[in-house]
């Protein structure tokens, strides 16, 4: 210990180390708020969204919108199906509303519009749906399904199963098919 009064004595702060510390604290917040960055900081965190670097939204990245689907296109994953409860009358991403009875689905970047072909791998169902929605946003699933696609894939019980999917034609016929 040298005796000098600015030194930490047994682990304890001098009220010198306390003023070097909240000066610029105070001199950082003043400069924000001048700045305007304080509005956006706290909007940030009032809506949830998690701030990047440079005072943006940052977060789960997500990857753009197809504008059309390459006929040689193919997705292979996990698929969910919802409808049952908060999504009834609310709309869609395509500004219908809901429907649980429909052959629709939510897909993270096809086109709204688009048919696409969904085959369970585990009980070699198919059937064909549009996509009006955008999701999931949950784990690792590339595809959510309505209440009824999922029942004529016979995956009410599951929660989730393998799928593959592939583009419809214009030219094909919408049927859903039975395992042989």
């Amino acid at each position: 210990m040298t005796g000098y009064p600015d030194h930490r004595r047994d682990g304890m702060r001098t009220g010198r180390d306390r003023a070097r510390f909240t000066l610029p604290v105070i001199v950082a917040c003043f400069m924000l708020a001048a700045s305007g960055g304080m509005q956006v900081a706290c909007s940030a965190v009032r809506h949830g969204a998690p701030m990047g670097r440079h005072g943006g939204r940052g977060g789960m990245r997500r990857p753009p919108v197809m504008t059309h689907v390459p006929a040689h296109w193919r997705q292979q994953g996990l698929a969910s199906w919802y409808g049952t409860g908060r999504q009834l009358g609310h709309a869609t991403a395509s500004g219908e509303m809901f429907d649980p009875g429909a052959l629709t689905a939510a897909h993270r970047q096809l086109p709204l519009g688009s048919r696409i072909m969904v085959h369970s791998r585990r009980t070699g169902r198919s059937v064909v749906v549009r996509i009006n929605d955008r999701g999931p946003y949950h784990g690792a699933r590339i595809i959510d399904l309505s209440l009824e696609a999922a029942r004529q894939l016979g995956m009410l019980g599951m929660g989730t199963t393998l799928v593959d999917l592939r583009p419809m034609r214009d030219d094909e016929e919408e049927v859903a098919s039975m395992p042989r």
